[in-house]
């Protein structure tokens, strides 16, 4: 670490790594930051017009058929999070333009809406994120995922939400009426209950505590609550399992699921840097049983294993969480949403012929 380096606080990422996609290589725009040039870390929103939203997943290893994700990017700045590759794609890095650079789909319900009126559709949950947060920060200025769930709403279409923020209590009027036709659920993901961690790993999500109390709330209003304890990180955070799920339970989540953290890509180097630089007495002890479980690496991309891990640690910590789960969760199955209340709502103005 330089002499002249200085924490970015506010941020996961503290570097922000080449390009791969990029032939020349690009410096580190962040280190040893004048503290006059502060504003260059501020977060920078770009409209972008997709043509599509709607996206098809493949992969085994998730339990989603479709998801729609109204930002790229994401403001949480989770020093983790398997979707900073994708940010590549678009022409930056993983790292931290990741999270201070993120585009916006506002024509979202548009391209939602065009989907669900096409003839060819075939009524599947469409789960919303899944790759980025869609309530991360900038939801509250910009509205798209409360615009996409009236829609879900106007055509009785199943919906399923991923978030670590307690900002999706906002839309409880719609999500209590798609509860009403089982038509919603929510999977709050809470990585950790000691906030000193949280705030370092995950610095702009909610607080651990509003995350309870989203939980509780969803409840309370008849949605259907899953946690995601994901990812469980050795060493920091995979002594909160039975703490967690208890602390669930007792909110009234119905269960509580785990994902062992996977460095994909340019990640590695990210979360390198990051735990060093904040765990320097257990950095080691952290990356290498994350080796241990992923098969010698840190980046483990074979389906079927890499959320799970395997070997000694990733079996100990998967049979904690079903010991978890046994004594504080009840047995009450995760609801299956309906498809069958699907309608193409009338817009001419005039009844339908029959």
């Amino acid at each position: 670490m330089s002499d002249n380096f200085r924490y970015k606080n506010g941020r996961g990422a503290q570097v922000n790594p080449h390009n791969r996609f990029f032939s020349q290589e690009k410096g580190d725009d962040f280190d040893d930051i004048d503290p006059a040039e502060e504003p260059e870390l501020r977060t920078k929103f770009i409209d972008v017009h997709p043509k599509s939203i709607v996206n098809k997943l493949s992969s085994p290893d998730i339990g989603m058929y479709y998801s729609l994700n109204p930002y790229q990017g994401c403001e949480h700045g989770c020093t983790y999070c398997y979707a900073r590759p994708t940010h590549e794609y678009w022409g930056y890095s993983a790292g931290t333009d990741f999270e201070r650079i993120i585009l916006v789909k506002k024509n979202a319900p548009q391209l939602l809406e065009e989907t669900l009126n096409k003839k060819s559709w075939k009524v599947q949950t469409i789960t919303i994120s899944g790759n980025t947060d869609c309530y991360q920060p900038c939801e509250r200025d910009y509205g798209i995922t409360r615009k996409l769930l009236e829609i879900m709403l106007k055509y009785r279409h199943p919906v399923g939400i991923i978030t670590k923020n307690a900002l999706v209590t906002r839309d409880l009027d719609i999500l209590e009426e798609l509860a009403r036709l089982n038509l919603v659920s929510v999977n709050i993901s809470l990585t950790s209950l000691k906030e000193d961690l949280r705030r370092k790993l995950e610095p702009r999500t909610a607080t651990s505590h509003k995350k309870l109390d989203a939980i509780e709330k969803l409840t309370q209003h008849g949605v259907p609550v899953n946690v995601l304890m994901a990812p469980i990180i050795p060493a920091l955070n995979d002594d909160e399992i039975f703490s967690i799920a208890e602390a669930v339970a007792k909110r009234g989540a119905l269960g509580m699921y785990h994902q062992i953290v996977r460095l994909n890509g340019p990640n590695g180097e990210i979360f390198t840097d990051w735990v060093t630089k904040n765990y320097p007495d257990r950095a080691e002890k952290v990356l290498n049983q994350l080796r241990d479980m992923h098969g010698g690496k840190l980046n483990d991309s074979r389906f079927g294993v890499r959320m799970k891990g395997e070997g000694v640690y990733a079996m100990n910590i998967q049979r904690q969480v079903q010991l978890a789960r046994k004594k504080f969760l009840p047995s009450t199955p995760f609801p299956r949403l309906r498809t069958d209340l699907f309608q193409i709502p009338d817009t001419s103005g005039q009844m339908k012929l029959f």
